[in-house]
């Protein structure tokens, strides 16, 4: 998709809910990216889409037709459609929507979960919503809000992965921002720093995080070594073995599970640690 330049931009401002986007100035409909609003556009500026009216006759007489303008009166029947069809709004509901973060400027909005891309409504930078799923040797970066699937076959080594969730069954060598789940169940070592929302190592992995783990929150189920930081809870399951490093707001133990090394837990107000 190429860049436009600024001068071939227009700010536009939806009717309904004011919310403030950036679109090409040749275009002539779009969707309000806020509330779903859809909107024609005319000399640059939006404007509320045409009522629909239907005009049904009385039966057995004509419709009247006014000499000085041609028109035909009848009673009419108004249906209005705002955003949503009228029966897509009965039958299918508002469409489900999604949390996504900028990766330009990280203002964070909603989309319709079945969307491919979208536009950030405060910087107007393009954001992929598409999934991917790697099966063989990836040879090229990911930047996407949709979810990655990296299976048993396939390894992505040297090249950042910037996504919404992220699975791996394969081999990852490579730094990760995840603004979703992070899932593990692999065996090996992962090179690069991880930052994510959620950490879950499942049951029976075993993994050695070889960069700096940063994450809101860690459920672990494996044999896990690590030097994590999460703002959140570290929840270690039975079958857990946490070694390294750990650094969390708070720390849950299972009965069975173990940890080794060095505990701290983390003021979330002030920022601070005390060792345990």
């Amino acid at each position: 998709m190429g860049v436009e330049t600024k001068a071939k931009r227009i700010e536009l401002s939806c009717p309904k809910c004011e919310n403030q986007q950036l679109e090409p100035a040749m275009v002539i409909s779009t969707l309000c990216r806020s509330c779903g609003y859809h909107m024609d556009i005319m000399d640059g500026k939006p404007v509320p889409r045409t009522t629909h009216v239907t005009k049904l006759a009385s039966a057995g007489k004509p419709p009247i037709q006014h000499a000085s303008t041609g028109t035909t009166e009848a009673e009419p029947i108004t249906v209005k459609r705002e955003g949503v069809g009228f029966f897509r709004k009965i039958f299918q509901g508002e469409p489900a929507k999604r949390e996504v973060d900028c990766f330009h400027c990280g203002k964070v909005f909603e989309v319709v979960c079945d969307a491919q891309s979208s536009q950030c409504p405060k910087c107007g930078g393009y954001i992929s919503l598409q999934d991917f799923e790697v099966d063989n040797d990836w040879r090229r970066s990911i930047q996407t809000r949709g979810d990655v699937m990296i299976l048993k076959n396939g390894s992505i080594i040297g090249l950042p992965v910037q996504c919404h969730d992220l699975t791996v069954f394969g081999k990852l060598a490579s730094s990760v921002d995840c603004s979703g789940t992070m899932r593990i169940r692999s065996h090996g070592k992962i090179v690069g720093n991880i930052r994510c929302r959620e950490l879950r190592v499942e049951r029976g992995a075993e993994v050695e995080f070889q960069g700096e783990v940063h994450a809101g929150s860690a459920y672990i189920d494996g044999n896990v070594k690590v030097q994590i930081t999460c703002a959140g809870t570290i929840t270690l399951e039975k079958k857990a073995h946490l070694q390294g490093v750990a650094r969390a707001g708070a720390l849950v133990v299972k009965a069975g599970a173990k940890h080794t090394g060095m505990m701290e837990v983390i003021k979330a107000a002030s920022d601070t640690a005390k060792a345990v």
